[in-house]
């Protein structure tokens, strides 16, 4: 890591940048509160800005405050994040809602200590709260930020590691100011979102351009290193789209943790002999089933390749107390799996 430079030094040369060339009209920007930045530092964990705008203002049109959000049912709070992944978000927020509500009557923590225990809510994301809303000191760490810090000094090896958070976090902590803590750390995340970015950095509009050691070496797109590339393995999993002939579809819940957790999904089997036995079970004829084409849907540790089974009947099946059968264009405020959203498209069309 190269020698850390004067913060003070810092600190003015990309505030200055972001007088200028800061962004200071996104939604959660206006009306700033605890409540809108948190949401908005969730949604966009691992989520561009431009893909967040929509979602967080449905959000907010549907869920105006904490109270709001605690005590509204758990579906409709995946629905509004159907498309957004990483649905363990939207079940934190949920939970994070009602804690906040019951036990701190509404309000938000105004420290990190304090917001950090709190579900759902890290390091990074209390610092944003407390930085941004409570405008008192606080470094933040997300993706943009590490991106802009490790090429600052040249950070070896992989982010993820405990050991380099650690350094980024002293870096972080280092240069974090006093005065105008918001909109240091609104710049921060400027800074990576629009010029310090993954694959085509705009070094020459940078404000510390002569200050940045990857920039100095002449590969800073070698920064951060990549995480060492595992294979991913492959699952597989059979859907199954019964359907009646006024075109309703029976959709299952998902268990609330794990996989998909809470949100809601055609009917799952580990095989197609597995399907057909349940088939069976059910009394349903075995040669009305319609194999479609096998799609591929990727987490961050699997590949799930997935083979729909379309099956048209007037039998409502047994098991009905375990799910609902709704139709394709759902009206019913249910959050999606999004293979389930996928197909419930193509069976509309």
């Amino acid at each position: 890591m190269s020698k850390l430079h004067n913060a003070t030094d810092f600190q003015r040369r990309v505030v200055s940048w972001y007088d200028q060339h800061g962004r200071k009209h996104l939604p959660w920007q206006q009306d700033r509160n605890a409540y809108r930045v948190w949401v908005s530092e969730t949604m966009l964990q691992q989520t561009q800005v431009s893909t967040v705008i929509p979602y967080f203002e449905r959000f907010m049109a549907r869920f105006p405050d904490v109270t709001a959000l605690a005590t509204a049912p758990i579906d409709d709070v995946l629905h509004l994040w159907t498309g957004l992944g990483y649905y363990a978000r939207a079940r934190n927020l949920h939970r994070c809602a009602q804690t906040i509500a019951s036990t701190h009557s509404g309000e938000f923590p105004n420290t990190v200590d304090a917001l950090c225990e709190l579900p759902g809510i890290g390091r990074s994301t209390a610092g944003a709260i407390v930085s941004m809303a409570f405008q008192q000191r606080a470094a933040i760490l997300d993706g943009n930020v590490k991106r802009v810090l490790t090429r600052l000094h040249a950070v070896d090896g992989w982010p993820g590691t405990t050991a380099v958070q650690k350094e980024l976090w002293q870096i972080a902590e280092h240069y974090t100011p006093h005065e105008r803590v918001q909109d240091y750390t609104q710049v921060m995340m400027d800074l990576g979102a629009t010029l310090c970015t993954r694959s085509k950095p705009q070094c020459t509009q940078c404000p510390v351009q002569d200050l940045c050691a990857a920039h100095a070496q002449g590969t800073p797109t070698a920064w951060p290193h990549s995480k060492p590339k595992t294979v991913k393995p492959v699952k597989a999993a059979w859907f199954l789209m019964l359907q009646l002939p006024d075109q309703r579809c029976y959709l299952t819940p998902r268990p609330p943790t794990g996989l998909w957790g809470g949100l809601w999904c055609f009917p799952e089997f580990t095989s197609s002999a597995a399907l057909d036995d349940w088939l069976t079970q059910q009394g349903y004829a075995l040669d009305l089933r319609e194999d479609w084409a096998t799609f591929r849907h990727t987490f961050s540790h699997f590949h799930l390749d997935i083979t729909p089974v379309h099956l048209r009947t007037s039998n409502v099946i047994n098991a009905e107390e375990q799910g609902q059968w709704v139709q394709p264009h759902l009206d019913e405020a249910l959050g999606l799996a999004a293979p389930t959203k996928r197909l419930l498209e193509k069976l509309r069309s």
